[in-house]
Parts: structure tokens; C-alpha cells; sequence
């Protein structure tokens, strides 16, 4: 991060509907003006939209929803995308397909989620595989928005993220 300048993060899953949804959502929060978060997917189906499901844990964390929205990540590939200082994937599907040729060379990492979009069972047993998913990005992005400046500089700043996988 220098000069004040944010960290842009990109997160990827595959539809982007609802782990990157929810990881973008928490580290704009969490982030505190330190880290600009993305999210997209390397293959949305037409119309994708946020799961409702997503967008309701979300809210109920106090997390904004607004502009929050299912895009490929072609839009971050291209001439004129923010350029990005970090990509995390929160799928293993996104993880093993091969990804476009980020402008720029960020730093790269994953971390892997169950999709609660799987979840089986009624509302409140769907709805709740969507809060333990939150929670579970949220503790690794309080992990990361917590290291020092030393650890976020470009050179170390995959082998920090890479590190948070494993706890």
C-alpha cells in the first residue's frame, strides 16, 4: 500500500453469486478505506444475479449491498480495469481453471470454501450455511486487513495471503 493508495483485491469463484459476493462485500467493510474489493467469475450464467440468500447475510451484518452485482472476470482482464495488487480465488472450481493474464502480475492466492448455495435443507438450514460461510471469509479478511504494513508490500504480499489459507 503505498502512498495511501488501497489494495485492490479481486476475488473469483465461478458464478460469482455468492462466496466472492460475500468475501467483496466484507473486505470493502472490514477494509476500512485500506483495501478496495472485487469480485467476478470465470463463467456466470446469463443473468446471474447475487444469491438472495448472499445479499440477506450480508444485510444482516451490516455489510452494504449496494452495486453488488454477478460479472466475468473478463471486465478486470482488459485495457482499462483497475489494476489489481491481489487475487484470491474462494473456489476450487475457479482455483484449477486457467485464469486470463492479469495486468500488472498480482499477487495470487486461494482460499477454498464450501459453496452454501449446496446447502441442502430448509430456508433456515440454507440461509445458515450462508452466515458460517460469511464468517468464515470474514475471519481470514480480519486476518489479512490486520497485518502490518511490512507484510501487505508487493513482494510479500502472496506469501501473506497465501499463509491465511491455513488457518
Amino acid at each position: 500500500m503505498a502512498g495511501g493508495k488501497p489494495l485492490n483485491v479481486l476475488f473469483l469463484c465461478t458464478h460469482n453469486s455468492a462466496r466472492s459476493i460475500l468475501a467483496e462485500a466484507a473486505l470493502n467493510h472490514l477494509g476500512e478505506g485500506r483495501f478496495r474489493a472485487f469480485s467476478a467469475g470465470s463463467s456466470p450464467r446469463d443473468n446471474q444475479q447475487p444469491h438472495p440468500f448472499a445479499l440477506a447475510v450480508l444485510q444482516e451484518a451490516g455489510y452494504s449491498t449496494q452495486g453488488l452485482r454477478s460479472k466475468s472476470w473478463d471486465e478486470f482482464a482488459g485495457a482499462g480495469a483497475p489494476g489489481m495488487d491481489l487475487i484470491i480465488t474462494v473456489c476450487d472450481n475457479a482455483a484449477g481453471e486457467a485464469c486470463p493474464i492479469w495486468p500488472g502480475h498480482p499477487a495470487t492466492a486461494h482460499w477454498g470454501y464450501p459453496d452454501p448455495s449446496e446447502a441442502q435443507g430448509g430456508e433456515d438450514q440454507r440461509r445458515a450455511a450462508f452466515r458460517a460461510t460469511l464468517q468464515a471469509i470474514r475471519n481470514r479478511i480480519e486476518m489479512l486487513v490486520n497485518l502490518p504494513a511490512d507484510k501487505l508490500g508487493r513482494l510479500v504480499l502472496q506469501q501473506s495471503a497465501r499463509a491465511l489459507a491455513d488457518r
